[in-house]
C-alpha cells in the first residue's frame, strides 16, 4: 500500500519573495508552503503526500473551506497541488505530537492516520462486475515519484534512462497465463462486458486472439485513454491503449524495451509516446522542470510527466516525474 503519511525531517526553510506571514519547507524533494516560523531545519514532521484524502478531524478542519470533498460517501479533504504567492505547494506537515506517541523517522502513519488514497469517481464506461482481484502473478505498476527518492538521487545523477511520456488515463492489463486471458483495470480483473471500455478495446483491436497466438505468458500494461476518461485531454474519438510495460510471467520480471516495441508491433498497439535516451540532472528541480512541456499525443495538452527506466530484469530501475504545470493547472 502506497505510504501516504510518514514522519520525515525538514531539511530546510526558505523565504517566499513577497510574503511576510508563510515560507517554504523542503522535506525530501518536496516543497510544502507553511506558516513562516512553524517548522526548523531538523524538525520531525508528518508528511502527507498529494492524493491524500484526511479524514475529518480537528487538526484538518483549516482545509474544509478549499479541500472538502466526498469519497465512498465519506466526508474528507483531499491534497492537490495548489500555488501560493506564485509557489507551488505539494502536501501537508502535520505535527507528531498528534500521534500522542513517539515515533521513529521513516515510519509510515497512513493507516493510524485513517488516510487513504483519493480516487476519482469511476465513470460508468470503466465500470462492470469484477473476476477478483488484480492476478498476483504479476507485478503492479505504480511508479514512484522522484520526490520520495532524495536520499538515492546521487547514484542516478548523470545516467542515461530510457524515458518516455507519461499519459494520463486509466490503468490496462491484459494477460495470457497458460492459455488463460485476462483483463484487468488497476486494482481488479474485470468479467467481460460489451460496455465496459476495456473490453471494447479488446474486441476492437483482435487483442485476445493476437496475445494468445504469440503462445508465451505474458501481460501488456499500458495507459487507456479517450470519451470520458481524465477528462479526454488527448482529444481521442475512441479508447486507446498506450503500452509502456511487457511483463513476462514465466521469468516474473519486465522485458527490455526493445522486445516490448516488437512485441506491441505484433499486436498492433502503440507504446506510449518515447523520448528517448536522457541524462538524469544534477538536482530535484532540474528534473522536475523537464518533466513540463506539450504531449506528444496532442500539442495542446500539458504532458502530465515523465517515466523514467534504467536496465532490465531484477536491475531495473524506474520512477515518474509529475509536471508541476499540469498539476497546477488542474491535472490529478
Amino acid at each position: 500500500m502506497r505510504q501516504l503519511a510518514t514522519i520525515r525531517t525538514v531539511l530546510e526553510t526558505r523565504p517566499i519573495e513577497g510574503a511576510d506571514m508563510i515560507e517554504l519547507a523542503v522535506v525530501d524533494g518536496w516543497k510544502c508552503v507553511t506558516k513562516k516560523g512553524e517548522y526548523q531545519a531538523g524538525d520531525a514532521v508528518i508528511y502527507c503526500e498529494i492524493d491524500s484524502f484526511l479524514p475529518v478531524r480537528e487538526e484538518f478542519e483549516f482545509l474544509r473551506k478549499s479541500s472538502l470533498r466526498t469519497l465512498d460517501d465519506r466526508e474528507g479533504f483531499r491534497l492537490r497541488t495548489v500555488k501560493l504567492r506564485g509557489q507551488i505547494s505539494q502536501g501537508l506537515l502535520v505535527h507528531p505530537s498528534i500521534l500522542g506517541r513517539s515515533f521513529v523517522i521513516g515510519e509510515d502513519v497512513t493507516v493510524e492516520l485513517g488516510i487513504v488514497k483519493y480516487e476519482a469517481p469511476i465513470p460508468a464506461c470503466l465500470g462492470g462486475d469484477v473476476v477478483g482481484g488484480f492476478p498476483v502473478f504479476i507485478e503492479k505498476t505504480d511508479e514512484e515519484r522522484i520526490q520520495n527518492l532524495a536520499v538515492d538521487y546521487e547514484s542516478f545523477r548523470g545516467k542515461e534512462f530510457y524515458v518516455s511520456e507519461k499519459i494520463d488515463g486509466t490503468s490496462f492489463t491484459a494477460f495470457c497465463n497458460e492459455g488463460t486471458f485476462g483483463v484487468c483495470g488497476r486494482n481488479w480483473q474485470l468479467a467481460e462486458d460489451p460496455s465496459n471500455s476495456h473490453w471494447r478495446v479488446v474486441r476492437e483491436t483482435d487483442l485476445q486472439s493476437r496475445m494468445t497466438r504469440l503462445n508465451r505468458s505474458f501481460a501488456i500494461q499500458g495507459e487507456m485513454v479517450g470519451p470520458d476518461i481524465q477528462q479526454n485531454r488527448y482529444c481521442l474519438k475512441t479508447p486507446t491503449v498506450f503500452v509502456f510495460n511487457v511483463y513476462d510471467i514465466s521469468a516474473a520480471a519486465y522485458v527490455e524495451k526493445s522486445e516490448m516495441e516488437t512485441i506491441c508491433r505484433e499486436l498492433a498497439l502503440a507504446t506510449v509516446p518515447p523520448l528517448g535516451i536522457k541524462y538524469v540532472p544534477d538536482d530535484m528541480d532540474s528534473i522536475l522542470k523537464l518533466a513540463e512541456g506539450k504531449s506528444e499525443l496532442n500539442a495542446n495538452a500539458e504532458r502530465e510527466g515523465l517515466v523514467w527506466v534504467f536496465g532490465s530484469g531484477n536491475e531495473r530501475i524506474s520512477f515518474k516525474t509529475i509536471s508541476n504545470r499540469f498539476l497546477a493547472k488542474g491535472g490529478d
